[in-house]
């Protein structure tokens, strides 16, 4: 796992502003994405930057990584991310004539790129982001995996561009400028607020992301962007007692295959059905294993509009049943409310956070990252399975069906109002929702109901999901910890997207399926527990602090006062004792918004 950066230019010329010095900035941006080494590659009119944490090939791997002939360079790759299936490559390419000098998956990537060109990443199976120049075709190549599960950016300058994982490390470049108009505001306020993300797009103005199962390729002669997987429907012709043992093979290979590692493993268990499954399979495969979940205490356990139950008792019930040395990680509010946090939680993801749903997820990497590199995760199960209240034939008919599920509230409210009625995000959401659900065919004959349901799922992994992806990606990796979600192997979730609803929930219940293929794996009450999402501190000193941090706020200025309707603010701390979510949700959003301008101090064009 690590960190890429680089740039490149195609009239023979690098970006103005560009030197070793601005290269050695760019790549010091990420180096929490790869605390164990840093290089840099230059030629010509391309460089590459990585920073890397060594998982597979403690000894080799080292990036960048070039493929010299005849004396000249013809390939220049570096590559962040896992490839499950890189042994099996490596002996294909053997077979075609490629020697390797290591053992990891970073040669695999190199070989592939030059034997496969545009067509590799098709062969590659995991999460991953690389890019790739070719200096005699001027010619340079990024890639990402099929969730974007690791982000890659970059700025196209007139015939150069600037690019890296995050977008901290693009706008490091002298030549690349913060700027923050109206499309972008949007972006940045609904990928937390309600949590919609729209593939290929970022907050910053000429800042584009490529989009997952995406390759971009650049050369004196234009960008080409072409997708290379994609959801599709097809039809499904197993019966129930089939499906069930195929998703139980599919996800056994999933775990054991993202179990391997150089240095020791660990899994995230909350005693949910999702983890306890990864934990259950993972258990064969190591010798002790290691399990640790987060502990907001008991104020986290009150049910509340998501029906949450406490966590505690399921992942000590599952740590028991599977012998595993558990860890309990301990956040209170005072910790999830601390201004320090929220800002470090803000700079790693470039973004709004999500208040304590981000923090306390920070607190918990943190801790896991004190023995551990890797840590298996079950992010996706809910996507793919219909786990969610918002997982039914009524629901699926909604513009983003989550939406009104989770009320995650209308923040607009807080702007000021002219800027709010530039924004219209109604009627933006509203176009998204148009171009999503373009995106998606269904086979002839489909029944209504089930087309639902599955435009529904297609949202969920495509618009929704990702957001949390960012979350886990920033997070871990700004702490030096890789985040594995074996859920999310396309082989997996190509099969069970496309098994129809009435298997999903043959017995009444959500996620059926899935407690069919865990059936043997789990105490009974762990494998019938219902949904119980991701906790969140009920302590009422955490909204009592952001209070406090709001009023500061206002009373010393900051560059969010420019941006709200400072009145409303003051209205929403009155209300902030209430127990409608909205002043929660506002009060961070405040802060959040206010953090963000400080840390990137954007142009605005609004």
């Amino acid at each position: 796992m690590c960190g890429l950066v680089g740039y490149a230019g195609f009239a023979g010329h690098a970006p103005r502003g560009t030197d070793g010095i601005s290269l050695k900035e760019m790549t010091e941006t990420l180096a929490c994405r790869g605390p164990d080494a840093s290089a840099l590659w230059a030629e010509g009119a391309a460089a590459l930057g990585h920073t890397r944490l060594a998982v597979v090939d403690l000894v080799g791997g080292r990036q960048p990584m070039t493929l010299v002939r005849g004396g000249r360079t013809v390939l220049a790759v570096v590559f962040t991310g896992e490839i499950y299936n890189h042994a099996r490559l490596r002996s294909e390419l053997t077979v075609l004539g490629y020697r390797f000098t290591g053992r990891g998956d970073s040669e695999v990537v190199l070989h592939a790129v030059d034997a496969w060109g545009q067509e590799a990443p098709a062969r590659l199976e995991g999460m991953f982001a690389y890019a790739a120049w070719e200096p005699g075709f001027r010619r340079l190549t990024l890639a990402r995996d099929r969730f974007g599960i690791k982000p890659l950016c970059y700025a196209r300058m007139g015939e150069a561009v600037v690019f890296g994982s995050e977008p901290k490390a693009v706008l490091a470049h002298p030549a690349v400028s913060a700027r923050l108009d109206v499309e972008g505001l949007r972006e940045l306020l609904l990928s937390a607020h309600p949590m919609i993300k729209t593939p290929g797009r970022s907050a910053f103005a000429g800042l584009s992301e490529v989009a997952p199962g995406t390759v971009v390729s650049m050369t004196p002669d234009g960008v080409r962007t072409r997708r290379y997987w994609s959801l599709t429907p097809a039809e499904h012709r197993d019966d129930l007692p089939a499906t069930v043992a195929r998703v139980r093979e599919l996800l056994e290979e999933a775990v054991t295959g993202q179990m391997a590692a150089d240095v020791p493993v660990s899994v995230l268990l909350s005693g949910g059905l999702d983890s306890s499954v990864i934990a259950a399979l993972a258990r064969p495969a190591v010798g002790t294993l290691h399990t640790l979940s987060v502990d907001l205490g008991n104020r986290a356990s009150e049910q509340d509009a998501m029906q949450r139950d406490p966590d505690s008792p399921y992942a000590e019930l599952m740590a028991r049943h599977l012998g595993s040395s558990h860890r309990r990680v301990k956040a209170d509010a005072g910790d999830l409310a601390d201004p320090h946090l929220r800002a470090r939680a803000g700079r790693l993801r470039d973004a709004l956070t999500l208040g304590d749903f981000d923090t306390s997820l920070l607190q918990l990497y943190r801790a896991v990252r004190e023995d551990f590199a890797v840590t298996l995760a079950g992010d996706g199960a809910d996507e793919l399975f219909g786990g969610y209240r918002w997982s039914t034939p009524q629901a699926a008919a909604e513009s983003f069906p989550w939406t009104s599920v989770l009320d995650r509230a209308d923040l607009t409210r807080l702007l000021d109002p002219n800027l709010a009625a530039a924004l219209d995000l109604p009627a933006h959401r509203a176009e998204l929702h148009r171009a999503a659900r373009a995106e998606l065919d269904h086979l002839p004959g489909t029944l209504p109901a089930e087309a639902a349901l599955r435009q529904g799922s297609y949202l969920n992994l495509t618009r929704f999901l990702p957001c949390l992806l960012d979350r886990a990606d920033r997070l871990g990796m700004g702490v030096g910890l890789e985040v594995r979600v074996p859920f999310l192997d396309h082989r997996l979730v190509e099969y069970v997207f496309n098994t129809p609803w009435r298997l999903k929930t043959f017995d009444g219940r959500e996620k059926s399926l899935l407690r069919a293929a865990a059936a043997g794996l789990l105490p009974d009450a762990v494998l019938s527990r219902r949904k119980s999402p991701y906790p969140m501190v009920r302590d009422p000193a955490y909204r009592a602090a952001l209070t406090l941090q709001v009023d500061r706020l206002l009373a010393e200025g900051g560059p969010a006062t420019d941006l709200l309707d400072t009145a409303a603010v003051r209205r929403l701390l009155l209300q902030s004792t209430g127990a409608d979510r909205f002043p929660r949700e506002g009060l961070e959003f405040v802060l959040d918004l206010d953090q963000w301008l400080r840390t990137h101090r954007p142009a605005l064009h609004l």
